[in-house]
């Protein structure tokens, strides 16, 4: 009976790091650089823009952020770090030069799509299209 109280709580330590070391990478600060933040979208016609973005992001982005954005998509549940929630106002604040960065260099599970998605402008498309994103 012993053995089996011991193993018990060693699994749920285990369990119980495993959450944490998850926790902790979610709360990592992703900041992009100053230059990147001040940077402006060179696409004029934000609507189809987004049009252009949204098939985008259902190619590359649905699987691991959902449909919506909401962080929900069919991969989430597989990565090391939350994919995050776009249409929350923290998201819905940064600079469109953030989320430009972070979309052309990724981080953690986040993939770089400098090469998946080459042509600056298709990138700054999946930035329209996360404007839309919003609650």
């Amino acid at each position: 009976m012993k053995k089996v109280l011991v193993l018990l709580i060693v699994v749920m330590g285990w369990i119980s790091i495993s959450f944490t070391e998850k926790t902790n990478l979610d709360k990592k600060p992703w900041n992009a650089p100053d230059n990147f933040k001040k940077m402006k979208s060179p696409l004029t016609d934000a609507a189809a823009a987004a049009a252009d973005g949204k098939v985008l992001w259902n190619t590359h982005c649905k699987s691991c952020h959902g449909a919506k954005g909401l962080g929900d998509g069919s991969k989430a549940t597989q990565l090391e770090t939350e994919p995050g929630d776009f249409s929350k106002a923290d998201t819905q604040a940064q600079p469109d030069g953030s989320l430009f960065y972070k979309t052309t260099e990724g981080r953690d599970d986040m993939p770089s799509f400098k090469k998946k998605i080459p042509d600056e402008d298709d990138r700054w498309a999946l930035v329209a299209f996360i404007r839309t994103l919003k609650k």
